[in-house]
């Protein structure tokens, strides 16, 4: 088939593009660069059958007939959707918006990534799909929460008024290669700060917890649900639970690094607990992940390595 990816440039986004790529489909990647990097598709640069459109698809545009939508265009770390507030909230909306048009006319199948930011900070613990959240509306991460809300409500529509083939999955803290390097998320900085020697920042107590899923386990829950007939969300994640504090010593342990573990405030909203029921995963698709975080990380290390630019040895240790 020949796939639009939006957001191809992107970490989830570029891993994507590959699989598609793998099966042998042609991918049209769409980006406009806000946030994604060109790097991160580098290696396809002599395939014949990928495409780079750069375009900020908050606008109308064509990229011609496509049998499928991936639709992934958003800020997604918090270091960018707090400083991109408007161009998030405009992505989720025109943006979606454009991506549901291109596949409603040429009657392709529309993916849409959401995320577990919809539910908010969570008062039911593991969060289902039934769960309608926990959301502050006008507060400083509204501007991503109530992009991705939006869009499902809008993708919903498109759903029950023209007939779309829809599908969306509520994606939960993802990590792997290609990873922006200190970008705000949890694996990012801890492993940053870890190879450079620095202090590692947790925000808060530490007893808050996140479930990290292993990018190929991302993927793969994505390509199984954009070829399954279910319509409603879906949590795609891993429900291994962990504290900040045990994922900040496992990538201690991982590194040989010397960093202290230091405590910063909470930032406003931001979730106390955060870990997926994936039942209806696991009946609908036939998904569970394979990877748990010791060798998640024992993978994603290597290109961390190559990436972050380390301090100077003789100032600071380092792993």
């Amino acid at each position: 088939m020949r796939a639009m990816v939006t957001g191809a440039a992107g970490f989830l986004g570029s891993h994507l593009v590959d699989a598609l790529l793998a099966e042998g489909h042609h991918v049209v990647g769409v980006d406009n660069l806000l946030t994604g990097t060109k790097a991160n598709l580098a290696h396809l640069a002599s395939s014949a059958k990928f495409e780079f459109v750069e375009k900020d698809i908050t606008t109308p545009f064509d990229v011609g007939k496509v049998d499928y939508v991936f639709n992934l265009a958003s800020p997604a770390s918090p270091v960018d959707y707090m400083v991109h507030g408007v161009e998030t909230l405009m992505v989720g909306s025109y943006g979606t918006r454009e991506a549901l048009e291109i596949a409603k006319r040429y009657n392709a199948g529309f993916l849409h990534t959401s995320t577990s930011e919809c539910y908010g900070d969570p008062l039911v613990h593991p969060q289902p799909e039934t769960y309608w959240g926990n959301v502050n509306p006008i507060g400083p991460r509204s501007v991503y929460d109530e992009a991705k809300r939006f869009s499902e409500a809008l993708i919903m529509a498109y759903h029950r008024y023209y007939g779309a083939d829809t599908h969306m999955v509520r994606i939960f803290n993802t990590y792997g290669p290609r990873l922006q390097i200190r970008d705000g998320r949890v694996i990012s900085n801890f492993l940053s700060q870890a190879l450079r020697g620095e202090d590692i920042t947790i925000y808060g107590d530490g007893s808050q917890t996140r479930s990290f899923c292993y990018v190929s386990d991302q993927v793969d829950g994505i390509m199984r649900l954009s070829r399954s007939n279910e319509h409603l969300p879906v949590n795609i994640g891993n429900p291994q639970e962990f504290t900040m504090v045990a994922c900040a010593q496992e990538i201690l342990n991982l590194t040989g690094s010397s960093s202290k573990i230091t405590f910063q405030a909470l930032p406003q909203d931001d979730p106390k607990q955060r870990k997926p029921d994936i039942t209806r995963a696991t009946e609908l698709l036939g998904w569970s992940p394979k990877i748990d975080l010791r060798e998640g990380l024992a993978l994603t290390l290597p290109w961390f390595r190559e990436h972050v630019e380390l301090r100077d040895p003789a100032t600071s240790s380092k792993a």
